[in-house]
């Protein structure tokens, strides 16, 4: 029989949109800690526009964008939503998912109602001049991401998606796999092959930091499947041994060290506080090296701490290596000795989330047992609140996050 709402775990007839669904929103007036700003209200189901698809949401993967938006800093996101024409007075977040399609608009060419599909975060107008010429959805000013500063994300019964953010799901990838690794294989991946002349080749050194993380855990395999060597920074031996087991040559726990944090002016101006900072860093290259067994720097740094990090991630770039850089989850406000930058011909890069094809080109790596989808950590739809809470007081599990959603009862 067809209802209004359907129950989370309920499977809707294939097709058939009900007018209401159960949603985890963030309002302008509550923003704060995660476990208070998100509320589980009932919402009208949208409406999709020619180019658009429906979703019943099977499974949704967890990243930090969720923390963001419910503290309500660098901005509060809600208030940007008048710009992409759909201006609503609270925000769905959730920027990844894996579900089955339920509608679709006029315009939709390549994907029917019953498919089932990877949903990405990235979101922009195909026909945009600006991405046209540049061929990269990133460079688009309609470009936002899904769940964030796009509205309707993946944190309830149903979505409203974009075309050019889906791609047919492999019947052999589970639901919760499939939607643990956009936000952070997808981007590893768009990471370590896009920026032309640091692209990865064989044998190139790898510095991962967080490599037990979501991003690091999947960067590691990618890099190694690649045939490049990677290290992991960890912070505890427990962390650092499960990254050998998904293929690190080695790794450094962070924790034995104390230089972290912005090079303030006083560091340039004190030579004590200055050669205190070398001699840390300095210890800190030497341990790669050992790792490689020869004195050989990294090509690529894969950054995301920033403020702590990024000196000495630039410090121990190889000369004419990058440092890429897809958040700054230790502060925005970074720092760094410029020397190293222009004399040693180093590269500083920014990077956001990934591509359509960078998705396709990871899920042909996994398909073909290249690289093995990590540690998932699944939990129930009621529990949002509390892993944002986790993610924001530095007490998350290993790990990627997925959140089950119509999975749970899904034949």
């Amino acid at each position: 029989m067809k209802k209004e709402i359907y129950e989370v775990g309920e499977i809707p007839p294939l097709g058939y949109v009900p007018s209401k669904m159960y949603a985890w929103t963030l309002r302008s007036d509550r923003l704060g800690e995660p476990i208070n700003a998100y509320k589980r209200e009932i919402v009208d189901v949208p409406n999709p526009k020619s180019n658009e698809l429906i979703i019943f949401n099977m499974a949704s993967g967890i990243n930090y964008n969720g923390v963001w938006a419910a503290i309500g800093k660098p901005k509060d996101i809600i208030n940007t939503h008048h710009q992409f024409e759909d201006p609503q007075d609270f925000l769905i977040c959730g920027s990844e998912s894996s579900g089955i399609v339920y509608a679709v608009g006029d315009e939709v060419k390549d994907f029917n109602v019953g498919d089932e599909v990877i949903c990405i975060g990235v979101q922009y107008d195909k026909n945009c001049k600006v991405y046209k010429k540049a061929n990269d959805p990133r460079t688009s000013p309609s470009f936002r991401i899904w769940g964030y500063e796009g509205n309707w994300g993946a944190f309830a019964q149903f979505s409203k998606v974009l075309d050019v953010q889906c791609t047919k799901k492999p019947k052999a990838l589970s639901w919760e796999k499939a939607a643990s690794i956009t936000s952070t294989g997808a981007t590893a991946y768009n990471m370590l092959n896009h920026w032309k002349g640091n692209e990865i080749q064989k044998e190139d050194v790898v510095l991962v930091w967080g490599g037990a993380g979501g991003l690091g855990s999947m960067a590691i395999q990618i890099v190694k499947a690649l045939g490049g060597i990677p290290i992991a920074v960890v912070s505890t031996e427990e962390r650092g041994k499960y990254c050998i087991g998904l293929g690190a040559k080695g790794y450094i726990n962070r924790t034995k060290y104390e230089h972290w944090g912005i090079l303030g002016e006083e560091l340039g101006e004190n030579q004590v506080l200055y050669k205190k900072w070398l001699k840390s860093v300095l210890k800190f290259r030497r341990e790669i090296w050992n790792i490689v067994g020869e004195r050989k720097n990294p090509q690529i740094v894969i950054e995301h701490p920033g403020a702590d990090t990024l000196p000495t991630s630039i410090f121990v770039c190889d000369n004419k290596g990058m440092v890429v850089l897809c958040g700054a989850t230790t502060g925005y406000i970074g720092s760094l000795d410029l020397r190293y930058l222009w004399l040693n011909l180093k590269r500083l890069q920014g990077s956001h989330a990934a591509t359509i094809e960078d998705v396709e080109s990871l899920l042909d790596l996994i398909m073909d047992g290249c690289v093995n989808i990590p540690k998932i950590n699944t939990y129930q739809f009621e529990d949002i609140p509390k892993i944002h809470q986790d993610i924001y007081t530095n007490s998350a599990a290993d790990g990627n996050m997925v959140v089950v959603i119509g999975a749970k009862n899904f034949k």
